[in-house]
């Protein structure tokens, strides 16, 4: 009975122990981690030909803002995203899926960069990936 007890007792701890309550806001480093995964980001955007003349006429410190707020509200952080919806951002860019595709690599490679783990690149990527249809080809 008394190894029961134990192994009941191991069970759960083991089965909480690799459970975490703390939003993706909080797994991805707060605020500065935000704000460091957006940097890596806008670089890997700086650095691609391909992505690069999206941006042409982008005010970089005001897509910078918008994006980290962004991010936060999706990521559970403490912010509201109230900016221009994706469609009103995108309309008339004629993003192909090929550049959004790449657009989502070039995050990945942020969020490597950031050491950000895979199970909280996913949960992010989950989080921003209905938002699709909003952005390709409008």
């Amino acid at each position: 009975m008394k190894r029961l007890f134990i192994l009941v007792c191991c069970i759960t701890f083991l089965g909480c122990a690799g459970k975490s309550n703390d939003t993706v806001y909080q797994q991805v480093g707060g605020q500065q981690g935000i704000e460091s995964l957006v940097d890596s980001f806008i670089n890997q955007i700086g650095r691609d030909a391909d992505i690069l003349p999206y941006f042409k006429q982008t005010n970089v410190a005001h897509f910078r803002q918008g994006f980290i707020i962004h991010l936060c509200s999706v990521t559970n952080g403490p912010c509201e995203y109230q900016g221009d919806s994706m469609v009103d951002i995108h309309t008339g860019m004629h993003i192909t899926e090929k550049d959004f595709n790449r657009v989502v690599e070039l995050l990945i490679n942020a969020m490597d960069e950031q050491q950000i783990p895979q199970t909280v690149q996913n949960k992010i990527l989950s989080r921003l990936a209905p938002l699709r249809p909003e952005v390709i080809n409008i």
